[in-house]
């Protein structure tokens, strides 16, 4: 727990006090630095200071801090609002106090104002930075989270027949990660047939599964606050005389090897933008140019707490790689009206190898 406050502090040097206040919804970085894995924590604030931390909570969510908070965590349990203000005009008046403004509402921007802070800091960029290298114990969630979402990979072709829909199989997925170990699903699993597939961010609906189709899940299980992202595409009772199984394998193929080339490329103190090129130019110039222009996202992203964590989609800005970061490598290919071919898999940075986790 140290090394996060010693890495984020570096990156925040004047602040005085990192106020952490979330609202309907908890923020990511407070889950980061409290490690909580029950709760609902609504409207609580989190005091972090440079060696210690200090969770203002309420009756409802007491106890079950007080049997999760670490060594360097205080928690206070807040009886009504006078005292929360009595406490917040106490700690911050006069100091700098730090923001993760990237999540804070402008509502309680202006209620932090009141309690007149010397200074208020975005300190959003600070935890981006320390949350974008993975230390050992992050890193064993993560490795369980994929392991949780591959096996659910493995089981989920016996389901598969004709006339299911997407939604059922979307179920169905969801069920055997939670069946295998997940906490919950990282994002909402997307499951496409046929020429679904060419749509990257296609809800599942009640089209019906028929023979000799594509089918692409995008999914992944989260556990202890740390999340999977995968993709698999399958053929359905495949007629491999036909031609558009044939025009299937081929795109199938392409990807595949756009993704090794991904992970070739993709190590310490490479540039992402330069990893992502790499794979593009190649699915661009493959089989005469036919695909070129069908990969229409960024390779990779970071991946953590959120499943898409903070840092740049790949194919937009210059990203240093760092070892122990986890990014995706994803390339895909789509064709409106045929379908679509995405493999994706983790990827744990390495200096001169990386490898899936």
């Amino acid at each position: 727990m140290n090394r996060k406050l010693e890495d984020i502090f570096k990156n925040a040097k004047n602040v005085d006090l990192i106020l952490l206040l979330n609202t309907g919804n908890e923020d990511p970085n407070f889950l980061y630095l409290t490690e909580f894995e029950s709760g609902l924590f609504e409207n609580n604030i989190l005091l972090t200071k440079r060696d210690r931390m200090e969770l203002l909570t309420n009756s409802l969510e007491y106890e079950t801090a007080l049997k999760q908070k670490n060594k360097i965590m205080d928690v206070v349990n807040i009886k009504d609002s006078n005292e929360m203000s009595n406490m917040l005009k106490k700690e911050i008046e006069g100091k700098t106090i730090g923001l993760n403004m990237d999540f804070l509402p402008s509502r309680s921007l202006g209620i932090i104002k009141k309690f007149k802070p010397r200074r208020i800091v975005n300190i959003s960029e600070a935890f981006a930075k320390a949350r974008v290298i993975k230390d050992e114990v992050e890193l064993k969630k993560m490795r369980i989270a994929n392991s949780i979402t591959k096996k659910a990979f493995k089981e989920i072709p016996k389901y598969f027949k004709e006339g299911i829909t997407e939604k059922k199989i979307a179920a169905r997925f969801n069920y055997l990660m939670a069946y295998n170990g997940s906490d919950k699903e990282a994002f909402d699993t997307i499951v496409s047939f046929g020429k679904n597939s060419a749509l990257p961010h296609h809800f599942p609906d009640n089209t019906k599964l028929a023979n000799n189709s594509i089918v692409l899940i995008d999914a992944g299980a989260k556990y202890k606050n740390y999340c999977a992202d995968l993709t698999r595409t399958f053929f359905f009772k495949p007629d491999k005389t036909s031609t558009k199984y044939k025009k299937m394998s081929e795109i199938y193929e392409t990807v595949y090897k756009a993704q090794q080339i991904g992970l070739e490329k993709a190590v310490e103190d490479e540039d992402g933008k330069d990893v992502h090129a790499a794979a593009a130019e190649f699915i661009n110039t493959a089989h005469g140019g036919k695909y070129k222009g069908r990969f229409i996202h960024s390779l990779g992203h970071s991946i953590g707490i959120e499943t898409h964590d903070p840092g740049a989609s790949f194919s937009q800005q210059n990203v240093k790689l760092k070892k122990n970061m986890v990014i995706s490598d994803e390339p895909g290919i789509y064709i409106v009206g045929f379908g679509g071919v995405r493999i994706e898999d983790d990827v744990l940075i390495g200096k001169k190898k990386s490898v899936f986790l």
